[in-house]
């Protein structure tokens, strides 16, 4: 696609026309001054944008340098950390390039902009199914880390990030609205609403899978627990299943709470809803949506009881004095292996038909899954 060339455009087409053309076009006005909405969406999103950064950064360094992390789950944690990275970056950039902003955009530099968003929040999106799958597997297989090779890690996220930037360049490549201005969306107005319609579509689909696949996890895990309770307390029995149902709700409830929204109204936008007034809710979604970079780092690292120390390794090396003042405060947060809770008993000491080997294995793979 030959965008923002000099000359006539090609007929039916309008390469040519500036961006504010098509603004105009789907009714979305550009505001050639700020407006206090735009400095709070401004404002805020910045400063969503920057914690994303630093959080994720955190993630990846202590992945890094800690020998523990280097499991396949963990490699996948610092790609997710990875593409969250990238969407904090890439909302950071739009940021900068929106609100008046938006007018001095050429059309290669806003199909830019927009692919880079693409790109980053469906590589997020996808890392969140891969490690679904990966605790689906290493739950039903009885195994605390999975055996994956790291040449199928590596080719995995290769092909996460393949298909991430496919997605990012497909408006890029043809599927937008320049030589169809009957089909601009409103939202996106150089997209097409059939692929907002496919985007939203997909990133649904990708979440139903994700809930049948940790609601499968759940019913196996609490199945079991049911089996094993004869031979355990059941006050055990029942913090076991708690547990699980809490880290479910969580990943699940912050999925549901950050993205349904931006993906119902990009929906929306794509069946031509005049009447859903779109324009009105679209940046607070938006930023709605980030926040999800924000919250991964919480559930699937900071949950981690070695995530945590590794943590505060690394902030006491960069602020050694707070780290005096809580030295000899204990990693008080919530502990979610059952073990934890029992007193340290013989290695060697088994209930009958080895049921207590079976019975921490579980609950050893019940808290990886929830890490």
């Amino acid at each position: 696609m030959n965008m923002d060339m000099e000359g006539d455009d090609q007929p039916g087409c309008f390469y040519n026309k500036s961006v504010e053309f098509f603004y105009n076009n789907s009714g979305k006005n550009i505001s050639k001054f700020w407006r206090r909405r735009d400095y709070v969406v401004v404002s805020l999103g910045m400063m969503v944008c920057i914690i994303v950064i630093l959080a994720n950064i955190l993630v990846m360094t202590a992945i890094f340098i800690n020998r523990r992390f280097h499991f396949p789950i963990y490699y996948l944690l610092g790609n997710l950390a990875f593409a969250d990275l990238f969407a904090g970056s890439s909302y950071l950039f739009l940021m900068f390039h929106t609100g008046p902003w938006t007018i001095r955009l050429t059309q290669y530099r806003w199909f830019i902009r927009q692919s880079l968003i693409d790109t980053s929040l469906t590589a997020s999106v996808i890392n969140l199914l891969a490690i679904a799958v990966e605790r689906h597997q290493t739950v039903f297989t009885m195994q605390l880390h999975s055996t994956m090779t790291n040449k199928r890690v590596v080719l995995l996220i290769l092909g996460i990030w393949a298909v991430a930037i496919l997605m990012g360049l497909i408006p890029t490549m043809g599927w937008h609205c320049l030589c169809d201005l009957d089909s601009c969306s409103t939202m996106a107005p150089m997209y097409s609403r059939k692929y907002l319609i496919f985007w939203a579509l997909l990133n649904l689909l990708i979440f139903l899978i994700m809930v049948a696949v940790y609601t499968r996890i759940f019913l196996y895990v609490r199945h079991k627990s049911h089996r094993m309770s004869q031979h355990t307390s059941q006050t055990k029995h029942k913090e076991t299943v708690e547990n699980l149902m809490k880290t479910v709700v969580m990943i699940l409830g912050a999925f549901v709470i950050c993205w349904t929204p931006g993906l119902v109204v990009l929906l929306l936008d794509g069946l031509d809803c005049v009447s859903c007034q779109v324009l009105k809710y679209e940046k607070y979604f938006l930023i709605l949506a980030e926040c999800n970079s924000l919250v991964n780092p919480i559930i699937y690292s900071y949950r981690d009881k070695d995530m945590r120390r590794t943590f505060r390794k690394i902030l006491c090396y960069l602020c050694p004095v707070r780290c005096r003042r809580a030295a000899g405060a204990d990693a008080s947060g919530v502990r979610f292996s059952t073990v934890d809770h029992e007193p340290v008993k013989d290695q060697n000491q088994k209930e009958p038909n080895g049921t207590r080997l079976e019975l921490g294995q579980a609950e050893n793979l019940l808290s990886s899954s929830e890490s």
